[in-house]
């Protein structure tokens, strides 16, 4: 019989408040195998632990319930505290009753019952528990950062200057992301080239950094420390590694109809193009949708052109398979599109603009070499109106219900510039709410405003209509109380921010959460902002949620930091908490091993004595050193032959009759 301990804690008053704690510990007194119970204010501090360490000791406890907060915040705080006295670190079982109780119910009789239930629960299971020991697993010392936007340059460098070999895969044919195709920086406005090219090219140059661009991640599979990823390099048709850069072959290509990706569809590209001036790799790539000589068999003037004889139109897709010991995600953000918005006149205009395109435009690289000209007409405006929360902070469902956080500054900084290089425009900006929640952001606002004359309305724009080659704006002014009609050359649209396509893939790749907006979902989100609760994942940039430049370096050297800290280590400690296979109860369906999402179960055939009876069968066997513990093997196993330790089938049915008494 174990001889169980019973720890209440009061979170300061977060359960106290709410949760009865005297009645929980009498009512935990009255449990099988519970010789001790006791409160204490804050269990998680080093007085709680040290009464737990005395009280093992003193009633030679066997295991430990501590009834508190989610085991995700100290369910390892609670499991130190028992090792150090001696006892088993599984053997420790965590009742949650401040998540689960006190914060969700605000009848004080209904809590405690709840809290009761709980622990009691907590208790049936721990009566059923064994000690466990932990094994050991090899590290990778190699990392794969997956996009080559700022935040994963910036947590590539990092991890390399640690001494680490990095991967970044960019699914693009250059490294940059977004940032590449800004003009300026809010708050300073600094040209946001100045700013990445060097970071670019740090990373293209660093001996431990390997670039792979134009390239997806296939597959993942393995662990935390030993993770084996495949990569589809996808085929340039030039041959990458004797390619000059000339762009020889981007100038004589005949066929110049394709949509620029990098300037937002507004200039055209020729099939074979390098997405900008600074791009890295500096190797052009053909689009094979475009191409003449993909479509027809003609042309390859190209192949002609070029003095290094690098184009190879029989070039495929290859695909590399690399092992690491930690994973990066850096997937980055996208602008939603517009097709719930027809109000603004996105579709029907040339002239209501994206603020992405704007940034294009203003780009002295950019489709009309920096020149601030309405792309229907090439002709300079004279009246610009922009329009906020365009698809964020939505209550309709057309668009995000989260705020984007970086368009009031990108806005005021988009307004900034043109009144500074262009007096004449006159600019109105129609708000919500001005959010500028950085440092010297809200100077930053109110430059644009009281400095450069900059008009905010407080109000929403309900209609954008072309009128005679206007653009007829009717909002609201919410100050004023009254309706404002602007008649506007251009109208520039603030549009929510999303993630990227390849996150829910990912997600789903690398079992790693995500949200109802498909960001990543951190671990915790105080304690543990970086890391995702997939073990060896970690979060960079926008992937977790929107932010700035600023706010993206700064998750981005944390992520390395994390990842610095699991490379370096030689062995890590696995989970014992693993699957486990009963022989005699296989019938060797394969099912267990079909959903095993870390390829941990194998088959073997051994022989059995069955009624006197020598017989060959077919069974499970489980790899403990790669299987995580994740229980989908003992859901489809038909026979109940598969178990999960520390989880068994037995202790959870003792956990649901404890519930039901």
């Amino acid at each position: 019989m174990q001889r169980i301990g019973v720890f209440v804690c009061w979170c300061g008053t977060n359960i106290a408040a709410t949760v009865d704690i005297d009645t929980v510990v009498e009512a935990m007194k009255r449990e099988p195998g519970v010789v001790h119970s006791s409160d204490y204010q804050y269990m998680c501090s080093e007085a709680g632990q040290s009464r737990i360490r005395n009280a093992i000791k003193e009633h030679n406890l066997t295991g430990i319930v501590v009834c508190a907060c989610s085991p995700r915040m100290h369910e390892t705080t609670f499991r130190k505290a028992a090792k150090a006295a001696g006892l088993n670190e599984f053997m420790v079982e965590i009742a949650n009753i401040r998540e689960h109780c006190a914060w969700i119910h605000k009848d004080r009789t209904e809590a405690t019952e709840k809290a009761v239930v709980l622990a009691r629960t907590a208790v049936a299971k721990l009566n059923l528990n064994k000690p466990l020991t932990p094994g050991t697993s090899d590290v990778v010392k190699r990392a794969l950062v997956i996009g080559g936007g700022i935040a994963g340059i910036q947590s590539a460098l990092d991890i390399a200057e640690a001494g680490y070999q990095v991967d970044i895969v960019e699914k693009e044919p250059t490294i940059g992301g977004k940032m590449a195709q800004l003009d300026k920086t809010f708050p300073t406005l600094d040209c946001a080239a100045c700013i990445l090219t060097p970071k670019m090219v740090e990373a293209a140059q660093h001996d431990n950094i390997n670039l792979i661009t134009y390239s997806e991640v296939d597959s993942v599979s393995g662990f935390v420390g030993n993770f084996t990823v495949k990569i589809r390099k996808k085929a340039r048709s030039v041959k990458a590694d004797i390619c000059s850069g000339c762009g020889i072959c981007t100038e004589k290509c005949p066929s110049k109809k394709a949509k620029s990706e990098f300037n937002m569809g507004l200039n055209n590209r020729s099939a074979i193009y390098i997405p900008f001036a600074q791009a890295i790799p500096n190797v052009p790539v053909i689009d094979r949708d475009q191409c003449i000589k993909f479509k027809t068999g003609k042309c390859g003037l190209c192949a002609k052109v070029c003095p290094a004889d690098a184009i190879d139109f029989s070039q495929q897709d290859e695909i590399i398979e690399q092992k690491y010991g930690a994973v990066v995600l850096a997937t980055g953000f996208k602008p939603i599109k517009l097709d719930n918005f027809d109000e603004y006149s996105y579709a029907a205009s040339q002239d209501v603009i994206t603020s992405l395109e704007l940034e294009r435009i203003m780009n002295a690289a950019g489709p009309t070499g920096g020149k601030l000209l309405r792309p229907s007409d090439k002709k300079h405006p004279h009246t610009m109106v922009f329009v906020q929360c365009v698809g964020s902070r939505d209550t309709t469902g057309c668009g995000k219900t989260y705020c984007s956080k970086i368009c009031c500054m990108y806005t005021a900084k988009h307004a900034m510039l043109i009144r500074e290089k262009y007096p004449d425009i006159d600019v109105h900006v129609f708000y919500i709410d001005v959010r500028t929640p950085g440092k010297n952001f809200d100077e930053f606002y109110r430059r644009a405003a009281e400095d450069y004359g900059v008009n905010y309305i407080k109000g929403m724009v309900g209609k954008v209509a072309p009128t005679n080659g206007k653009l007829m704006v009717q909002g609201s002014d919410l100050i004023a109380d009254r309706q404002v009609i602007i008649e506007a050359d251009m109208v520039v649209l603030a549009t929510a921010i999303e993630p990227d396509q390849t996150a829910k893939s990912l997600a789903t790749m690398l079992t790693a959460s995500i949200d109802t907006n498909n960001f990543f979902t951190e671990a915790h989100p105080k304690l543990r902002p970086v890391e995702s609760p997939t073990a060896g994942v970690f979060l960079s940039g926008v992937c977790q949620g929107p932010k700035d430049i600023p706010e993206t370096v700064a998750q981005a050297s944390a992520a390395a930091v994390k990842v610095v800290g699991l490379l370096s280590k030689d062995k890590l400690v696995s989970n014992p908490c693993v699957a486990g296979s009963n022989e005699l109860l296989c019938n060797g369906c394969s099912n267990c091993q079909h959903v095993c999402p870390y390829g941990a179960i194998d088959y073997v055939e051994k022989e059995f004595r069955i009624n006197g009876k020598i017989k060959i069968r077919r069974v499970a066997q489980v790899n403990e050193a790669v299987c995580q513990g994740c229980g989908a093997c003992t859901v489809v196993c038909p026979s109940g032959a598969m178990d999960l330790k520390g989880f068994t089938n037995q202790q959870i049915m003792a956990e649901v009759d404890a519930i039901c008494r």
